[in-house]
């Protein structure tokens, strides 16, 4: 009997690592797949974020459009309008993004799990990302409609491109940011605080991106300096994103 003990040790001993590298090698595709079900799912059952945002982008635009005594904006002006009210109407998103999981104990399930926790702020990044999109199918044609003079039809090609990237921007910045403040106790305060300074460069290269885009007399397309600009800013803070988040998640 002690021999056949002697047999069967070593082997328990083998599968081990083998039990506890599988149960540590999930894959980072699939657990960010499941995060961003669980957090769509969530939005669709509570609508929480996007129609708050939504209401806010076109309650803006309707109050341009009575504040500025004018019937109609384009170039400069009509960009630097919209790039604004996406920005204050993505805080509202920002503002949501971790406070079920730090009000309802997400954060320490998500630690006792054995994956990669780099996952948790891509899935977070993706849902703030798919947030800003449907805000932008609701906010820009209704600023195409209340405020925008020329035709909205002739820039929206070029127009998503430079959404696209400044959408990118928001949504690292913006997990990145509520994060750090969601474990404060003025959360609603620090969060815009500390995401209004960073986000206004991608507010600016969006602005400028677009401004010729939303000219009266658009012939080209939009300005490929400001594209590179926000795409390097975009790559800047997501290499940033990711080497802090461990730690944020630990503190």
């Amino acid at each position: 009997m002690s021999a056949a003990i002697g047999q069967t040790q070593p082997a328990a001993e083998r599968e081990r690592p083998a039990v506890a590298g599988a149960r540590g090698t999930t894959p980072t595709r699939a657990v960010v797949g499941a995060l961003l079900r669980k957090e769509l799912r969530v939005e669709l059952r509570t609508l929480e974020s996007v129609p708050a945002m939504s209401l806010f982008a076109v309650t803006t635009f309707v109050v341009f459009h009575f504040a500025l005594n004018r019937n109609t904006v384009d170039g400069d002006l009509a960009a630097g309008i919209l790039w604004v009210t996406l920005l204050f109407a993505a805080i509202l998103g920002v503002n949501r993004l971790f406070v079920a999981d730090a009000d309802q104990g997400g954060f320490d399930a998500f630690l006792l799990a054995p994956v990669d926790r780099s996952a948790l702020l891509l899935a977070k990044a993706a849902t703030l990302l798919c947030y800003l999109v449907a805000l932008e199918l609701i906010a820009v044609p209704a600023f195409g409609l209340l405020l925008l003079g020329p035709s909205l039809g002739h820039a929206l090609p070029d127009l998503v491109g430079v959404l696209a990237l400044g959408d990118l921007g928001v949504a690292v910045i913006g997990t990145l940011v509520a994060a750090l403040a969601v474990r404060t106790r003025a959360r609603d305060l620090l969060g815009p605080l500390l995401a209004l300074p960073l986000l206004v460069p991608v507010v600016i290269g969006g602005a400028r991106a677009s401004s010729p885009l939303l000219a009266a007399g658009h012939g080209g397309g939009a300005p490929a300096r400001w594209l590179l600009t926000l795409g390097l800013y975009d790559l800047v803070f997501g290499l940033i994103a990711y080497a802090l988040f461990d730690f944020l998640l630990e503190d």
